[in-house]
């Protein structure tokens, strides 16, 4: 049973290690599941912006395609009427009648003009009698003359008769290819701007509206130093002029503020790059997740600390009963084992020895004439003949599995697993020398020891090899003491 008992403590250790690891790995797998979490709501979050900034790019690039399309309807339609030789045959309220009937009208929208191939102004929807003007050296113009194939072109923003505003133009072409001509007219930066206002966009969200050699054409919030500017060193700007629609992250090449930018149609003649700061974006998120975080960290520490505590009592606990198991197999005056832990160690090593099929060995120590050398020097000088007994045997037997007790009164056993007889006796010898050098004196004492060693077999038990070694302990009194004597086994005949 006291075996049984020192394995028995064993398990709390244990479990305070396996306490401390699962609460470890229970931590770990919460942290992981809240940060998947986290993960998740950060990519909703990623998700829905990249969203609502397509959403705002379609509508912006809606109206603004729109827009554009309606005034180069108006464009064409002059243009091909101005190819006509006719048109010169007529008088100008007609001519007037016939080129801008059908020209789209807002407020936004500048009067459509006619420029001969000199650059002259020589037509003008707004008057019959226009003011002499000659724009043959302007960008747009230039851009229909040396390019035939320059289809509609927008230009650089400008500031004409009062107002910022971009030139949309088409070439005028006579019937045998010629250059006639340019037909141009303009859209108002108010035309951006009251667009802007009347759509929900966040204060620090940026909208940009570029041509496609990336010259900035408007944005918001507006920047009257940055308008005309050339983004082409932008790779995230070139990707939006080169792809149908898209995303990116990256730093605004205007004021430097991380954004997600999205554009919805690259193949439109202005194209619309809208964004957002990252900060704005995963406002909401980082709220959440310092609230989640605080909570989670909170339970960990909590845990933590319930575990640590847990594992502290068991450990205080194991360690009190090491020591109760301790008091409960150790002969309080000698250190030994008593007999109660001899008995579980004997029973334990005759199991192991029948199926290692190994020797065992047991000495039977007894102090001669204790109770006379007792009763004439004391009790104390007695209990200090049973001490001394105690350490020559500790001093003496060396192994792991050797086990020494206190079998009772002045009587000690000394079991030796896997020793011969021959060998027994040695340690015997070594023992009984040992205590007779460290007794010499006035008060000379002397130990007589009785010696058995078998093999253990399926069909014995370990009460059989303590007879024999107490019947050779016997023995040794009888033949005078201060001896020792080995028990033949089987037949247990005693020899000297």
């Amino acid at each position: 049973m006291a075996k049984l008992k020192t394995i028995g403590s064993k398990p709390w250790r244990l479990s305070a290690k396996l306490l401390i690891a699962s609460s470890v790995a229970t931590v770990i797998g919460f942290s992981t599941i809240c940060a998947s979490v986290l993960l998740d709501m950060r990519r909703g979050e990623q998700e829905l912006a990249r969203q609502t900034l397509e959403n705002l790019a379609s509508t912006i690039d809606a109206d603004i395609s729109r827009n554009v399309e309606l005034y180069d309807q108006s464009l064409r339609a002059v243009a091909s009427s101005m190819a006509a030789p006719e048109i010169n045959d007529v008088g100008k309220p007609i001519q007037h009648l016939i080129l801008f009937h059908h020209a789209a009208m807002a407020k936004h929208f500048g009067a459509i003009q006619v420029f001969d191939a000199e650059g002259r102004l020589i037509v003008d929807a707004s008057t019959l009698d226009p003011v002499p003007e000659n724009r043959g050296d302007e960008e747009f113009f230039l851009a229909h003359r040396d390019r035939p194939d320059a289809g509609l072109f927008i230009s650089r923003p400008t500031l004409h008769r009062g107002s910022y505003s971009i030139v949309l133009s088409r070439r005028i072409t006579s019937r045998d290819g010629s250059f006639l001509g340019v037909v141009a007219g303009s859209i108002r930066f108010s035309y951006f701007h009251e667009l802007f206002e009347r759509l929900n966009i966040g204060p620090n969200d940026g909208v940009t509206v570029l041509r496609h050699d990336a010259t900035v054409i408007m944005r918001r919030p507006f920047d009257l130093d940055l308008i005309g500017k050339n983004l082409r060193d932008i790779p995230g700007v070139m990707r939006a002029l080169s792809e149908p629609s898209g995303w990116y992250s990256g730093s605004g090449a205007l004021d430097g503020v991380h954004r997600l930018l999205v554009w919805r149609d690259g193949t439109q003649p202005l194209v619309v790059l809208v964004g957002k700061p990252w900060q704005d974006i995963l406002t909401v998120w980082r709220t959440e997740a310092t609230r989640i975080g605080g909570t989670m960290l909170s339970l960990i520490s909590f845990v933590l600390a319930v575990t640590l505590y847990l594992a502290r009592e068991i450990s205080r606990r194991a360690n009190a009963e090491d020591k109760l198991e301790e008091l409960a197999t150790t002969d309080a005056l000698t250190g030994l084992r008593n007999r109660r832990k001899f008995d579980a160690e004997i029973d334990a090593e005759w199991r192991r020895a029948v199926r290692q099929k190994v020797p065992l060995a047991l000495l039977m120590i007894d102090a001669d004439h204790f109770k006379t050398y007792n009763d004439t020097y004391g009790h104390q000088a007695g209990d200090q003949v049973l001490v001394g007994i105690a350490i020559c045997i500790s001093d003496s037997i060396r192994r792991v599995g050797d086990c020494a007790a206190r079998y009772g009164g002045e009587e000690f056993a000394v079991l030796l697993p896997g020793l011969s007889a021959a060998q027994a006796v040695g340690v015997a010898e070594t023992i009984r020398l040992k205590f007779q050098e460290w007794s010499e004196g006035p008060t000379l004492a002397t130990v007589s020891i009785g010696v058995a060693s078998m093999m253990p077999a399926a069909s014995t038990d370990w009460p059989m090899l303590v007879k024999a070694a107490d019947q050779a302990l016997y023995a040794a009194k009888a033949n005078g003491r201060n001896q020792t004597v080995v028990a033949s086994i089987p037949r247990l005949s005693l020899v000297a």
